[in-house]
């Protein structure tokens, strides 16, 4: 079986857009969900894309309605990667399905030292790094070398996107990897130039705010923030960071207008969070967890869908008063496309076995980390929705500014 064999996908059963009729235009045979209503609508039509009609499939370009505010480029970006990620889910579910006719090869595999490529040292996706390395180099007899690659977030996923698919090269990434590309101009493609292999763990992001403000909830916390709107901040990493989505999602659904104050990283973001500059943050489990224990934060909310086990008595932010509301900083694994699919099943069945040991696990968990451990069609929904969620977050904050 191969991608091709599988029945297309059609605009209504992605849930983004109601598939009615609408008008031709003149061009190539692409066509375009935004149906003629969006205001960029003219620009698709001269570029040879037509709105789509009831029932019809959409092979390659997905256009969504786009703000009158969002850039022509930006908008065919964001429509063509949602258009991509479709087929990389089926993709990953064909996989699944051929995996097994190509075993006996799979065996040979790996036969020389695999390269697992990483941001900086010391964060948590290199803690999974070296975690899931020494779990492949026990398994197979082969060295699994950790490469950190620092400095910017896209160094590591811009050098993994042109290496060879042939399995020794991989990339242990967070969310960046898909948000980034909707924000800004990228030299990769987050579908069409990399493969899911495993959702490896996930680090729960906590609502915290300095004890000095006197909301003791969610709901009051909106309540001030809306008698107050403009007046308070909120400390987030740099642009397309997964605490800087976590606050753009809270404005757009919570109605409130907020001071964003961007920093390099979280080490300066939670000094000034210490020291009342700033009132407000969303991060990770682990930097804020002794601070929240000691009084000197106070934690609302977690951000994920279900309670968090590291905190399991703060509400989830649904729970609080948003209700759909979801941000999970994940870590997982990757591989450059077109890998074969048994080299895709081998290092999940690696990766899962190494994840689900009881050593493991406890590390994470002492790293204020969450094991997953699932397969590459369940990493490909987890990006498809979380890429259709930030979406939603650009389209209704009229583009996310850029710090």
């Amino acid at each position: 079986m191969t991608i091709n064999d599988l029945s297309p996908i059609r605009i209504s059963e992605l849930g983004l857009i109601s598939a009615s009729p609408a008008g031709r235009g003149r061009g190539r045979e692409r066509e375009c969900a935004g149906q003629g209503r969006c205001r960029l609508s003219g620009a698709c039509l001269q570029a040879g894309v037509r709105p789509a009609r009831e029932g019809l499939s959409v092979p390659t370009s997905l256009f969504l309605e786009t703000l009158n505010k969002r850039s022509v480029t930006t908008c065919r970006r964001e429509e063509a990667m949602l258009a991509q990620l479709v087929r990389w889910f089926l993709t990953a579910v064909a996989f699944a399905m051929m995996a097994g006719t190509e075993a006996a090869w799979a065996q040979e595999y790996p036969n020389k030292p695999v390269r697992i490529v990483t941001p900086g040292a010391g964060g948590t996706a290199d803690l999974v790094s070296r975690l899931l390395a020494q779990g492949l180099a026990a398994a197979t007899g082969q060295q699994a070398i950790v490469d950190n690659r620092g400095g910017s977030l896209l160094i590591p996923m811009q050098f993994v996107a042109k290496s060879p698919a042939d399995g020794y090269t991989l990339l242990v990434i967070s969310n960046g990897l898909w948000t980034l590309p909707l924000l800004q101009s990228v030299s990769y493609d987050p579908v069409r130039d990399f493969m899911p292999v495993t959702l490896a763990a996930i680090a729960p992001i906590l609502l915290v705010v300095h004890p000095s403000l006197p909301a003791k909830s969610t709901a009051e916390l909106i309540a001030l923030a809306k008698a107050k709107p403009g007046q308070l901040n909120y400390a987030t990493g740099p642009t397309g960071t997964v605490n800087h989505m976590a606050g753009e999602m809270f404005m757009s659904m919570a109605n409130l207008k907020l001071v964003r104050i961007s920093y390099n990283g979280t080490a300066p973001a939670l000094t000034d969070l210490l020291t009342g500059q700033v009132q407000l943050m969303f991060a990770n489990v682990a930097p804020v967890a002794p601070h929240v224990r000691s009084g000197r934060l106070r934690a609302l909310a977690v951000t994920s869908a279900a309670p968090s086990t590291l905190f399991p008595t703060l509400p989830t932010m649904a729970v609080a008063g948003l209700n759909g509301y979801e941000s999970e900083a994940v870590v997982a694994v990757f591989a450059p496309a077109k890998i074969p699919a048994a080299i895709i099943s081998r290092l999940n069945q690696e990766f899962v076995r190494t994840l689900n040991s009881a050593d493991v696990k406890e590390k994470l968990l002492n790293a204020s980390v969450e094991v997953v451990a699932g397969g590459p069609d369940r990493l490909a929904a987890f990006v498809k929705a979380d890429t259709l969620r930030m979406v939603k977050v650009i389209k209704d904050t009229g583009g996310v500014e850029q710090k």
